[in-house]
């Protein structure tokens, strides 16, 4: 491999950039970090070349209804890698200095990676991951070397290891984009899933999340009896529920009520829930990137799929929810 990249680095000529096609999975998880042995190997070749990475992005190569993709989470897309010829008066710099890039320009290329506030073509949760290592390995190869504390260059997977680290941290709810119900249900679900867990502890991160578990209870996310506390599946929330007319609607609950919505009725069904919760769209995103992130990491595939699905289909449900509130705005304006 690094002879092959080798010579694609010694024809190309500096005013292009070299793109490679790159369709391998073959990923391992490790310390809560998912991680591609085939990728990084590709990764080390690349960069030994001389090259930068300017930039990772998919592209829709496989039908949602291949066989290997039904009620999997097949990679989805292939990965196209976009390179130029680092200069060789690069710099090196230190690990402590490559993290603090990675909060401050990471977040952004993240946020438009997942669609923006737009919703317009979002990487699916199941490319995310791949996807994202593009930004993140810009920065890594944009030196001749990030060095550890002892004056060593880093290696490729422990920058991958960071660059997963950003990306959960900025998927990852926090008080200051959610209200304290969904915190308690992200961080229940992140420690229990669907299963039951003892009503002390769910008493003690209520109150450390700013809520009450009779308040999660009126709110309808969850069931407390016999001294147990469960969240309730996307299954088993209600079929004719109005968001207008729930005095308690957590993101949480907006955001599974979606999921039963186009699970049950399709995509046109779901934007008309949408458009009655306009202020909801962009928590409920935000959380089913999470969600996602969480449970492929946990290994729950039929879980993680039903978050995969809402966001491939948000493009779609988004624009037709706006569709439906404007006309809905302009009738009543007419009358």
């Amino acid at each position: 491999m690094k002879r092959a990249i080798a010579r694609l680095a010694e024809q190309a000529h500096p005013a292009f950039p070299v793109t490679i096609y790159y369709a391998f999975k073959q990923s391992e998880t490790k310390e809560g970090s998912t991680s591609s042995t085939g990728w990084v190997t590709f990764l080390e070749a690349v960069l030994c070349a001389g090259f930068a990475i300017q930039g990772t992005w998919p592209v829709r190569t496989e039908r949602s209804g291949r066989s290997i993709g039904i009620g999997t989470n097949a990679l989805a897309s292939s990965i196209v890698l976009v390179c130029r010829k680092r200069p060789k008066n690069a710099e090196s710099i230190s690990r402590r200095e490559f993290q603090r890039l990675l909060r401050e320009e990471m977040p952004e290329a993240l946020e438009t990676m997942i669609g923006g506030k737009s919703g317009r073509n979002p990487i699916a949760p199941v490319d995310l991951a791949q996807s994202a290592i593009g930004p993140g390995m810009a920065l890594f190869s944009r030196y001749q070397a990030v060095l550890t504390q002892d004056g060593s260059p880093m290696a490729v997977q422990d920058a991958l290891v960071m660059i997963n680290q950003a990306i959960t941290d900025f998927l990852t709810p926090d008080s200051g984009n959610y209200d304290p119900d969904t915190l308690f249900c992200a961080a229940w679900f992140d420690q229990y899933g669907w299963q039951s867990g003892a009503f002390g502890e769910a008493d003690t991160l209520s109150r450390a999340k700013g809520t009450s578990v009779e308040g999660l209870k009126e709110a309808g996310v969850l069931e407390a009896s016999s001294g147990k506390v469960r969240l309730f599946t996307w299954k088993e929330y209600p079929e004719d529920w109005n968001p207008q007319k729930d005095k308690r609607t957590p993101a949480w609950e907006a955001c599974h009520q979606m999921v039963l919505c186009l699970k049950t009725k399709g995509e046109s069904a779901s934007a008309a829930l949408l458009a009655l919760m306009p202020e909801k769209g962009e928590p409920i995103r935000q959380l089913a990137y999470h969600l996602y992130t969480l449970c492929e990491r946990k290994k729950w595939a039929e879980e993680a799929q039903a978050y995969n699905e809402l966001i491939t289909s948000w493009p779609a449900i988004l624009q037709e929810s706006h569709r439906i509130g404007h006309s809905g705005t302009q009738m009543e304006f007419e009358v």
